[in-house]
């Protein structure tokens, strides 16, 4: 995907009130539920209808470990729509998010200042405007660049200018190089 909506992804799972199944049979009735059919899971997952009702029936017990690997991550991705709707409508409407990051940031200043990238290891709470606008754009298929984009911007506020405090010549912030990503909402 990107290193913003997997990190959303994650942020999101922390949120479960119940694990997901764990058995192969209980994930692939699961995903059956969600999917509809055999062969819509088969599709999701790369292998034959016979092998998506073959795990369905017990008849086999243990998937590849590749296989495995999708099945977990297509539950995972599915379960419990409402309660991530929940906590991203809390985080978006009064909570904020907040943004652990080691990544080279970059930036437009004055003349005279130095401009040079570095990498820096922040975590900024950004205010809810900036969790709804985030949301929005994943939602709305935005890349992962747009979606630096609308971080970047809110590091450059909240941050950098300390919400209008310091650094006012400050006139673009860009993310790059990100090490890794974490999200708290």
């Amino acid at each position: 995907m990107g290193e913003i909506k997997d990190a959303i992804e994650r942020a999101d799972r922390e949120s479960f009130t119940r694990q997901p199944p764990k058995t192969l049979k209980g994930q692939i009735g699961y995903l059956l539920k969600q999917l509809g059919s055999a062969k819509a899971v088969a599709a999701e997952l790369g292998v034959t209808a016979d092998s998506v009702n073959r795990y369905r029936r017990g008849a086999r017990k243990h998937a590849r470990a590749d296989v495995a690997s999708k099945i977990d991550d297509a539950v995972r991705a599915r379960w419990q729509p409402q309660v991530r709707k929940r906590r991203q409508k809390q985080a978006a409407a009064s909570g904020g998010i907040t943004v652990e990051t080691r990544a080279r940031f970059g930036y437009t200043a004055a003349v005279g200042t130095t401009d040079d990238g570095r990498f820096r290891r922040l975590t900024v709470h950004l205010p809810p405007e900036y969790a709804r606008r985030l949301f929005d754009a994943r939602e709305a298929g935005a890349s992962d660049q747009q979606m630096r984009g609308i971080i970047a911007e809110g590091f450059k506020e909240i941050y950098f200018q300390d919400g209008g405090g310091r650094a006012m010549g400050l006139s673009d912030v860009a993310i790059n190089d990100i090490d890794y990503m974490d999200f708290d909402f």
